[in-house]
């Protein structure tokens, strides 16, 4: 009989620590402030399907998020006026890289860069209202810029090879300084 007491004294705590240690409970993946955000960037996205900039908004969340693959299925799904916007193509880009694929990054990348070369274009006639168009499109100076320091950075990682800047961190830091050691000025 003692031994039976015991055995239930001990079922009976190990019942409660069980129960207690919240073990066996799950958690949510993402944090509760980032999953409403994604939320309310994903209702904002579904109710303006057209809008590059919600599309370029929801999938800037993904990759904070650490969900690069759901942001490249979102810009591939988009519409195509939507996914050859410059700035969601930039976006698009950066969710290459996270996804371990920086040679299409690349490619994205420049068509970035030559979408928006224009604002850095000469100042005739012509070359103003190239900048204008390329400025309605959505470009602007510093996408311009971040563009092309990416698409340096891309192109030093793909000639050393590497695929996955994350799996290679030591090639990943020569391409970057390989890339970034180099000033351009431009002088009009």
């Amino acid at each position: 009989m003692r031994v039976e007491a015991c055995g239930l004294g001990l079922l009976a705590a190990t019942a409660i620590l069980w129960s207690l240690g919240r073990t066996q409970h799950e958690r949510p993946v993402l944090a509760v402030t980032a999953s409403q955000t994604v939320r309310a960037l994903e209702a904002s996205a579904h109710l303006r399907p057209a809008d590059p900039e919600a599309t370029r908004r929801l999938a800037q969340a993904y990759l904070d998020t650490r969900q690069p693959g759901i942001a490249i299925v979102l810009v591939e799904n988009a519409a195509p006026g939507v996914r050859e916007s410059p700035r969601v193509r930039h976006a698009y880009a950066r969710a290459l890289v996270d996804a371990g694929r920086s040679d299409e990054a690349l490619a994205v990348e420049v068509r970035v860069v030559d979408a928006c070369s224009a604002l850095a274009e000469d100042g005739s006639q012509d070359g103003h209202q190239r900048a204008l168009r390329a400025a309605a499109g959505g470009c602007d100076p510093v996408l311009l810029a971040s563009a092309m320091r990416r698409a340096d950075i891309l192109r030093e990682l793909v000639s050393l090879g590497v695929e996955d800047a994350v799996a290679h961190p030591e090639a990943s830091l020569v391409a970057y300084r390989n890339a970034t050691r180099e000033a351009r000025v431009r002088v009009e």
